[in-house]
């Protein structure tokens, strides 16, 4: 067995180093694997080291088992797919090889010239460096065309955040294939231009010093100013935490001079870095529960120097175009677990960013000013926050809804970049048809985003934005290009109503759970098309019993009932891509959806509502009988209307409250009056 992907077969994948972070990686790769059959070896050349790592796992494993993460025979499988071995032989017939020995580059040349000699030359070799260049880690090797950076983030089994880093020599199939194999197994991968620190790192250990410095200033206490900075920048510990969890002084330490000599001249080691290093020692940070009075005054300039660091430190890495400003803020949020810096910067207003990093130049000349953050201030907009791809194959475009972190959820900001994408491909000439799909294996898209809903305060508010997503969604249907959705993953609510509009919709064969309109459980309608657009898909009947129910189709279901044109066994992207060139060209036939009034059978099935709002179902029965007898523009119309109604409803009001508060797995009490 093995694993495929992008025209690779992994059927064998080992792990260098069996220290901090070896072990998690092994993990991830085995909890993800496993099932595909492949094997993972962990070698050290020290056995203590490979003790402590198989021990670790296997402390994990448990852990996972008793919290219910995974099966006692998952575990199992698990465990038993992780080999330690002291032997470098084993790693022979590996198709990549990740090396996560410490951050020493002549301990990583020497390892690398050692696993050259023995892999075979398909093997892609990849080391988790934090900070040291693909040039300098690979340069002495024969092949450095099939090696790169992968930098883990901690906690590496479960933090999906990666930095690829490519060399001036890695070919672009293999970087292509490391974006592509990472997301697969559930990673965000970002692609970043080399540089020492990468992109995440600079900003990681840049906070640190800017803290520190404010310690050794006399501006706070450790305590201080880590709870602070914490609470400014949304963190989910402070930058002293985080450094103690890390264990990162020493490396911190040593890497502030490359940084000074490769970044900019403000980067430094003081000498309280370079003690506690040489000691080992920890901040003093506070205790759990522990909250501290800060004077007002102190904690201003606290806040406002941790803000002009934080500006300053995120628009130097965009403007040495090492990344781009959307990866930028997806790997920060994920990685580091806060505020992302544009979203910031937005929130305070670019104008008022921009005075907060002058100002923290004033108090430190060497720390830059930004050249890309004046621009943006003189343009008198915020910063655009990128979260649709485009990338092109030839004539077709593939547009990818990227948000992970809430598996690609659809805010007001989503619906207008996917407009304003099908807007700029209505006039390229060059481009025949459009693949729409989501990032990653989980989600394609899993509804709107109902923190914006639930912030909505009146019905006529609600009606408002209904009618604006719908009218974004149906230039996908009027743009006069074949749309393929490609259901990388779920489509709920909105998400399956953005799917209802392309010209076809196409999975990956076995999906447990494909599509629903989930909408009933939050004490809403579906307000983008669902009611309207569902039955003319899959029928009345069906669609009767979808809307009111609530509950998911998985992906046989959703074939058989004509919701999904086809499953795929292959890859899903290349057979969209395929499926979009055929029917642009009209070599494929597909069945087109009718926008004409239908006629409503009068035998719609009984539908038992058990815990939902009878009054939520009366809105869903009226969209559904009154729109449907009326075009497709007119029933959405219909639809939007009602939306705006439901919104006045306590039950609305206690399904929303309820999913914010509990989530989707703890049913809304809802109080089931009936008009």
């Amino acid at each position: 067995m093995a694993f495929e992907v992008f025209g690779r077969s992994v059927d064998r994948v080992a792990v260098i180093g069996s220290g901090q972070i070896g072990p998690d990686i092994a993990l991830h790769f085995s909890k993800v694997l496993a099932a595909h059959g492949v094997q993972i070896v962990v070698v050290d050349v020290s056995q203590e080291a490979l003790d402590r790592g198989q021990e670790k796992l296997k402390k994990k494993i448990d852990r996972g088992v008793q919290t219910g993460a995974f099966s006692e025979e998952l575990g199992q499988s698990i465990a038993g797919h992780v080999s330690f071995t002291s032997d470098y032989a084993a790693i022979r017939g590996s198709a990549l090889v990740v090396e996560a020995a410490t951050e020493n580059l002549e301990i990583k040349c020497k390892i690398f010239k050692e696993v050259e000699a023995i892999v075979d030359a398909s093997t892609l070799l990849t080391s988790n460096s934090s900070h040291l260049e693909p040039e300098r880690v690979f340069g002495s090797l024969k092949h450095p065309e099939r090696c790169l950076i992968t930098h883990y983030f901690f906690p590496a089994e479960r933090n999906p955040a990666l930095e690829i880093v490519p060399g001036k020599s890695t070919s672009e199939e293999v970087t292509r294939f490391a974006m592509k194999f990472y997301e697969a197994i559930g990673k965000v991968p970002v692609r970043v231009t080399s540089r020492y620190g990468f992109a995440v790192d600079p900003i990681f250990e840049g906070l640190f010093l800017a803290a520190l410095l404010l310690v050794d200033e006399g501006f706070g206490t450790v305590k201080e100013v880590d709870q602070i900075a914490r609470k400014t920048l949304g963190q989910g510990v402070g930058p002293f935490t985080a450094m103690n969890l890390a264990g990162g002084n020493p490396i911190t330490n040593s890497g502030m001079p490359q940084y000074h000599e490769s970044v900019h001249k403000w980067f430094h080691s003081p000498e309280s870095l370079q003690k506690a290093a040489e000691s080992n020692s920890v901040w003093p940070t506070a205790e759990r529960g522990e909250v501290l009075d800060v004077e007002p005054g102190k904690a201003q300039l606290i806040r406002d120097r941790m803000l002009g660091a934080y500006f300053g430190l995120a628009t130097e890495i965009l403007n040495a175009k090492l990344i781009s400003p959307g990866d930028l803020e997806m790997i920060v949020e994920l990685a580091l677990v806060m505020t992302p810096p544009l979203r910031l910067m937005n929130e305070v207003g670019v104008p008022q960013a921009l005075e907060l990093v002058k100002a923290y130049h004033d108090a430190y000349p060497d720390f830059p000013v930004p050249e890309i953050l004046k621009q943006q201030s003189d343009s008198g907009n915020p910063f655009e926050i990128e979260t649709i791809l485009r990338e092109d194959a030839d004539d077709v475009a593939v547009l990818t809804i990227r948000r992970p972190r809430v598996l690609n959820a659809l805010s007001g900001d989503v619906f207008r970049q996917i407009a304003n994408h099908i807007d700029a491909i209505a006039k390229d000439d060059s481009i025949k048809s459009v693949v729409l799909t989501g990032f990653g294996v989980k989600a394609f898209a899993a509804g709107a985003d109902i923190n914006e809903l639930a912030s909505l305060d009146s019905g006529a508010a609600a009606q408002s934005v209904a009618l604006r997503d719908q009218g974004r969604i149906r230039k996908l249907e009027t743009l006069g290009k074949p749309v393929v959705c490609a259901l990388n993953g779920l489509a709920f609510g909105g998400g399956a109503e953005v799917a209802q509009a392309c010209t076809v919709r196409i999975a990956p064969k076995g999906l447990k759970v494909c599509f629903g309109q989930p909408e009933v459980n939050l004490g809403i309608i579906p307000g983008c098309g669902g009611t309207q657009r569902l039955a003319r898909i899959v029928g009345p009947q069906a669609a009767w019993k979808i809307l009111r129910n609530g509950r998911p189709i998985n992906g046989s279901k959703a074939a058989a009932l004509g919701f999904l044109y086809k499953e795929i066994e292959g890859d899903l992207i290349e057979e969209a891509i395929v499926l979009a060139r055929g029917i642009a060209s009209r070599d494929v036939n597909v069945p087109r959806m009718e926008t004409g009034p239908m006629e409503l059978p009068s035998d719609l099935p009984e539908v038992k509502l058990g815990h939902l709002s009878a009054e939520v179902d009366s809105f869903v029965r009226r969209a559904f009988t009154e729109g449907l007898t009326k075009s497709l523009d007119e029933g959405l119309a219909v639809e939007a209307r009602l939306f705006g109604e439901v919104f006045e409803t306590e039950d609305s009001r206690i399904g929303l409250k309820n999913f914010v508060e509990n989530g989707p797995k703890n049913p809304a009490e809802f109080k089931n009056k009936t008009r």
